[in-house]
C-alpha cells in the first residue's frame, strides 16, 4: 500500500493529488474528503499547531490500521498547520482501493479518528480575543461505531 503522509503550511492541489494516488493502476476507486475552515461568525483565523513527527507517527499508523481492515491501495493524508482563513483547505483524506465500498469506509475511519487522536491543536481568532478549541464529543461517537 502506498502511504503519503504530509504535514504542511501550504495549500494543496487536490486533483493532482487523488491522480497521483490513483496513477499505478491498480485502484477501481479513490474516495476523497476535504475540508475547509468554516465561516462560523466573526471568526477571522484559525491557528492549528502540531506536534511534529509525534503527528506523522499517529496518522501513519491510523494509515495502517486501515489497511489491516480493508484491501486498500493507497492512502494520502495531507493536514496543514499554520494561520488559516475561512475558506481555505485544511485537510485532504484520500483512499484508493480496488472497490468502492472499502475506499468510502476507509475514508471515514481515516477522518473520524483524525478528529480524535491526531495532535493537533486549534487556535479560533474572533474578533481581537483568540481561545483554543475544545474537543468535541461528538466526534467520540463517530470513532464509536469503529471499534472492534
Amino acid at each position: 500500500m502506498q502511504t503519503r503522509i504530509r504535514i504542511q503550511r501550504e495549500d494543496f492541489d487536490l486533483n493532482a493529488e487523488v491522480s497521483a494516488l490513483a496513477g499505478n493502476g491498480e485502484a477501481g476507486a479513490v474516495a476523497s474528503f476535504t475540508g475547509y475552515v468554516r465561516k462560523e461568525g466573526d471568526l477571522s483565523t484559525l491557528t492549528l499547531e502540531h506536534y511534529p513527527h509525534m503527528t506523522e507517527a499517529e496518522i501513519m499508523r491510523l494509515a495502517t490500521e486501515a489497511g489491516t481492515r480493508w484491501p486498500l491501495t493507497g492512502v494520502t493524508v495531507i493536514h496543514r498547520i499554520g494561520s488559516l482563513k475561512p475558506g481555505d483547505r485544511i485537510v485532504l483524506v484520500a483512499v484508493a482501493s480496488q472497490h468502492r465500498q472499502a475506499a468510502f469506509q476507509a475514508c471515514e475511519f481515516l477522518m473520524d479518528y483524525l478528529k480524535t487522536h491526531a495532535p493537533f491543536w486549534k487556535q479560533e481568532t474572533r474578533g481581537d480575543k483568540q481561545h483554543w478549541v475544545e474537543h468535541r464529543h461528538g466526534d467520540d461517537d463517530a470513532v464509536k461505531r469503529w471499534e472492534k
